[in-house]
C-alpha cells in the first residue's frame, strides 16, 4: 500500500515543507537484504565497570563471528573482552566517526549513581548514530536481582531505552535485552537480531533471554531441514511469514481456510512449500495437522497468524461478531497448542509463536472483541511459557504484537485514522508484513531456546500503550 506522504517528504521539497511546519519527516528504513553483511556499520561497544564480563564476552564472540567493524572508548575496560575474541577494536577518537549501533553493557550497574556511566557512553555520542542505527543495551533482570539498589537501577535501563527510541528518529531503534546469570550463551539470535536490518520496525522493547537449549545452527540458513506450519498463509502478514521462513531455509506448510486455496497454492508453489486447507476453528483441526505435518515426521515450528477483526462498537456488536472473532483468534490456538503438544505432533526444541497485537495491549476503539481475543493470547503465551519451562524438550513460545502495518485490512481504515495509525510512532510510519515476519524468524530458530514467553511488539514503538 502507497505511503503518498512518506514518499513526498523523501523529496527535497518535501523535506523542506515538513521541517518548516513541524511535521513528521519519517525516513526509509533499512531493512534486511540477503547481499548485504548483518551489521552495515561500526559498532561502538562499552561495558559498565565491574567484576562480571560473562555478558561482554559473548558479545564479543558475537560481533567477532559477524566481522563487524568495532570500536572502542579508550578508556572502556570492554577492551580485553573484545581482544580475546580476536576483534581487533579501533578507538573512538571522538572525532567524525558515525555508528550503525552503539551498544553498552549495562549488566554491572548495582546502583542509582552507577546509572551515571549510561548517560556517560551515550551522551558523548548521541549526535553521530547513523540512519537506521540501532542503540542496544544489556543488562539483567531486575526480577532475578535480591538486592534492592541492583533491582532498581537494572529496571531503570527500561526508561532509559524507551526514551532514546523516541528521541533520537532517523529510523533510529532503541532495544533493551535483559540476559539471566548463567543464560548468555543463549545471546547469540537475539543480538544478531536487533544488530541487523531484520529489526526495522522493532523498537523501544523489552527481551528477556533465559537459559535454554543452546543450538548451533547455520546462521546463512538457519532454518534449514525445519518443517514450520503458518496458519492464514495466503496473503498479507501470513503470506510474508511464509516466504521468510522459507528464505531461512524452511520447508513451510501453508495452512488456511478452503475459499483461499487458490491464493494458499501460489503462495506456497512459490516457495516450494505444501499446502493444507483447515478451518482452524473445526473440531478435526488438530488432528488434519498433525496427519499433514507426521509426512514430515513432525513440526519444528507452529505460527498462529490466522485472524480476522469484526470491528463495532459493543453496544452494537452482535453475538456473532464476538463469537467469530474469539474462536478464530483466540479459542482455536488453545486449541491446537493442546492437542499437538499432547499428541506429540512437536519435536524437540520446536517453536510456538502466536501473533497478538498493539490492541490486546492498549485496547482500541470499536475493537472490544478483537482486543479481547489478542489480550487473552498474551495471557496464552505466559502461561503456555511456565508450563514448557518444565518440559524436557526444549520447546518455547512467544508472540509477536503488530502495530500499524501497511495490509490488504488497514487500507480499508478511513483515511485520517489510516494517517494517525502511520505516524503515531517513533518512526511516523507504518510497518511493512516482512518485519513482523522478520521477527518471527528469530523467534522461530533453533537458536532461540532462551526466548520463552516473550511478547515483543513490532510497532514502530507506537505510542498507544507505550
Amino acid at each position: 500500500m502507497s505511503d503518498r506522504y512518506g514518499d513526498f517528504v523523501q523529496s527535497s521539497i518535501g523535506k523542506k515543507v515538513a521541517k518548516n511546519l513541524g511535521l513528521p519527516m519519517p525516513v526509509e528504513l533499512d531493512r534486511f537484504d540477503s547481499g548485504q553483511p548483518a551489521v552495515r556499520g561500526s559498532v561502538l561497544v562499552g561495558r559498565a565497570n565491574g567484576d562480571n564480563t560473562a555478558i561482554s564476552e559473548s558479545v564479543a564472540r558475537i560481533l567477532s563471528e559477524l566481522h563487524a567493524d568495532v570500536f572502542v572508548n579508550s578508556s572502556d575496560n570492554v577492551k580485553d573482552a573484545l581482544s580475546d575474541a580476536g576483534v581487533k577494536a579501533k578507538a573512538n577518537t571522538g572525532g567524525d566517526d558515525k555508528f550503525k549501533v552503539l551498544l553498552f553493557d549495562a549488566s554491572n550497574i548495582s546502583n542509582a549513581d552507577e546509572l551515571k556511566q549510561v548517560y556517560e557512553f551515550f551522551h558523548a555520542v548521541a549526535r553521530r548514530v547513523e540512519k537506521s542505527g540501532r542503540v542496544i543495551v544489556i543488562g539483567r533482570p531486575p526480577e532475578d536481582l535480591t538486592d534492592i539498589e541492583a533491582a532498581l537501577a537494572q529496571r531503570a535501563l527500561e526508561g532509559f531505552v524507551k526514551s532514546v527510541g523516541k528521541e533520537f528518529k532517523r529510523g533510529i531503534t532503541a532495544q533493551l535485552i535483559y540476559v539471566a546469570e548463567g543464560a548468555e550463551q543463549n545471546l547469540d539470535s537475539t543480538l544478531r537480531f536487533f544488530t541487523s536490518a531484520r529489526s526495522a520496525y522493532v523498537s523501544g522493547q523489552v527481551v528477556r533471554v533465559s537459559n535454554g537449549a543452546n543450538v548451533d545452527v547455520d546462521w546463512a540458513q538457519p532454518l534449514g531441514g525445519k518443517t514450520m506450519l503458518v496458519t492464514g498463509a495466503s496473503r498479507g502478514i501470513g503470506e510474508a511469514i511464509a516466504r521468510v521462513l522459507a528464505r531461512e531455509g524452511a520447508h513451510v506448510i501453508c495452512l488456511d481456510v478452503p475459499q483461499q486455496q487458490a491464493d494458499l497454492q501460489k503462495v506456497a508453489s512459490e516457495i516450494s512449500g505444501s499446502v493444507l486447507t483447515v478451518d482452524i476453528t473445526s473440531e478435526d483441526a488438530g488432528k488434519e495437522i498433525a496427519e499433514a505435518a507426521q509426512k514430515r515426521g513432525g513440526l519444528d515450528s507452529v505460527i498462529h497468524n490466522a485472524g480476522i477483526t469484526r470491528d463495532k462498537t459493543l453496544a452494537n456488536m452482535d453475538e456473532q461478531k464476538w463469537d467469530m472473532v474469539i474462536n478464530i483468534n483466540l479459542g482455536s490456538i488453545a486449541k491446537l497448542n493442546r492437542y499437538l503438544l499432547d499428541n506429540d505432533v512437536l519435536k524437540e526444541n520446536a517453536r510456538i509463536v502466536c501473533v497478538s497485537s498493539i490492541s490486546g495491549i492498549a485496547g482500541n476503539l470499536g475493537q472490544s472483541n478483537y482486543a479481547t481475543s489478542k489480550a487473552g493470547v498474551i495471557g496464552l503465551v505466559n502461561a503456555t511459557a511456565k508450563q514448557l519451562e518444565d518440559n524436557a524438550k526444549g520447546m518455547t513460545i512467544n508472540a509477536v504484537a503488530p502495530g500499524f502495518i501497511e495490509t490488504q485490512m488497514t487500507e480499508a481504515i478511513p483515511f485520517a485514522i489510516r494517517e494517525a495509525g502511520r505516524r503515531m510512532n517513533s518512526m511516523s510510519q507504518g510497518g511493512l508484513p516482512v518485519d513482523v515476519a522478520e521477527t518471527i524468524a528469530w523467534f522461530a530458530s533453533p537458536a532461540s531456546g532462551g526466548l520463552n514467553g516473550n511478547i515483543v511488539r513490532v510497532c514502530g514503538q507506537s505510542l498507544l500503550g507505550a
